[in-house]
């Protein structure tokens, strides 16, 4: 059964003892039953007041968790099933005010059926006033984690659920915009869990409540302690001597046994977190991305896993250069892959578009992006996650405008011409760097 805790009681479950302190927030007086004299209205805010303890359907107040300050906002479903009306835009927006005032993270515990009808159009602009709320947020650096409770539906999802920057989900949880009274007779009741946002690439992580405390505190720690200056270049963990030969690099770059991302990754951070998702419907586990603890600071990573990229993987990698450089964190990418996924559900899925918004996003970022070859390097499939001018290579990678057996082919030379071919495509870790395209020097 999917939890229903209260805001109190998921405010105390999340929070550091005793460090939770309700914010002030705006009285606003209103006619009789509201905007809209919808009769009884008042009295359904008494009773639901009488029955949460709450005068609204949300509780804001600043926290620790796990040792960072933080704030938090929690939504009461019990009162009137969480639904954003103005008083509520009131409160929201005055959190929102005071997190940038004193540069502290936002906490969105979201648990709400949509907007008030009894409030009409009135209620439903209050998701323009949060949207708005959330960019200046996002333009000041700060960051917005949201945990989505039971649940998460209407323009509450769509907008402090799915806006934040990283997205947790507590299992079972109903996630999606269309709420359990509103959707076709006929449709699929799975589709509309945290699971199923989850496998979409529109949630990143389902947290159990034993676990949020302190996944929580770890993800607020990374997202506010970023690695000053340039994420230095990972240590090489396979091969030490350069190879010979073109052919042989590329062998030793396809070799199972080479080093992959997750050994890097795991050799070069304390911890990790990972984002999972392009927000598009789309996931690629061959694409590795997240933030990581190294000496007690952060440094994102977007790291290929060795396989052919698919849209969803150039998409989320693009996704998490953007909040590094939103939240001043530098970048660590690790290039491995044969090439972008060039069959043809990839081509309907935009790979083209794909990697050029990882192009641009590379191209476009302020923060300084480290990235070191380890395995495979094809094409601009490839070359879409390198950093131009800070790009290093391992002694068993290669990197190559095209792999040497379609080079062969399209050259119309024979497949006994391949080992040649590869040695005039100049693939070699060190015809990189003497061409300029990769650096030198001690990796």
């Amino acid at each position: 059964m999917a939890d229903r805790r209260s805001a109190r009681e998921i405010l105390a479950l999340v929070t550091d003892d005793r460090t939770f302190t309700e914010l002030t927030h705006p009285v606003r007086e209103s006619g009789p039953d509201g905007p809209l004299a919808w009769q009884g209205y008042d009295a359904s805010r008494a009773r639901a007041a009488d029955r949460t303890g709450e005068s609204e359907s949300v509780v804001c107040g600043t926290a620790t968790v796990g040792g960072t300050r933080a704030v938090l906002i929690a939504f009461e479903f019990g009162f009137l099933g969480g639904s954003l009306g103005e008083r509520t835009g009131d409160r929201l927006e005055s959190a929102y005010t005071y997190a940038r005032e004193h540069r502290l993270p936002v906490v969105p515990l979201v648990a709400t059926g949509g907007s008030r009808m009894q409030e009409g159009m009135i209620a439903l602009t209050q998701l323009q006033r949060v949207a708005r709320q959330s960019v200046l947020t996002r333009e000041a650096g700060l960051a917005q984690i949201a945990v989505l409770r039971d649940p998460t539906t209407g323009g509450g999802w769509a907008t402090l659920g799915a806006g934040a920057d990283v997205v947790l989900a507590l299992p079972g949880a109903q996630v999606g915009f269309a709420g359990s009274r509103v959707r076709p007779p006929d449709a699929d009741p799975t589709a509309y869990t945290a699971e199923a946002q989850v496998a979409a690439g529109a949630a990143d992580a389902i947290v159990g409540p034993e676990e949020l405390r302190e996944t929580l505190g770890r993800w607020l720690r990374l997202l506010t302690t970023p690695w000053a200056g340039q994420a230095p270049v990972p240590a090489p963990l396979g091969s030490t001597g350069l190879p010979a030969t073109g052919w042989e690099a590329v062998r030793r770059a396809r070799a199972p046994q080479r080093p992959r991302a997750e050994r890097y990754l795991d050799d070069y951070f304390t911890h990790r977190l990972a984002i999972s998702g392009d927000r598009c419907g789309g996931t690629d586990a061959g694409m590795l991305c997240g933030f990581g603890e190294r000496a007690g600071r952060t440094i994102a990573f977007a790291a290929q896993a060795g396989t052919a990229t698919r849209p969803a993987g150039y998409r989320t990698a693009a996704r998490l250069l953007r909040l590094a450089d939103r939240l001043g964190v530098p970048v660590l990418t690790l290039v491995d892959t044969p090439g972008a996924a060039n069959d043809a559900e990839a081509e309907r899925q935009g790979a083209g578009a794909a990697i050029a918004d990882l192009f641009g996003a590379v191209a476009s970022v302020r923060v300084p992006v480290t990235t070191l070859l380890i395995g495979e390097g094809g094409s601009g499939g490839a070359l879409a996650l390198a950093a131009p001018g800070n790009t290093w290579a391992t002694p068993d990678s290669y990197f190559s405008v095209i792999a040497p057996e379609p080079a062969t082919a399209i050259l119309k030379r024979a497949p006994a011409e391949t080992e040649r071919t590869a040695d005039q495509l100049r693939v070699r870790p060190e015809d990189l760097a003497e061409l300029g395209v990769t650096r030198t020097g001690p990796v």
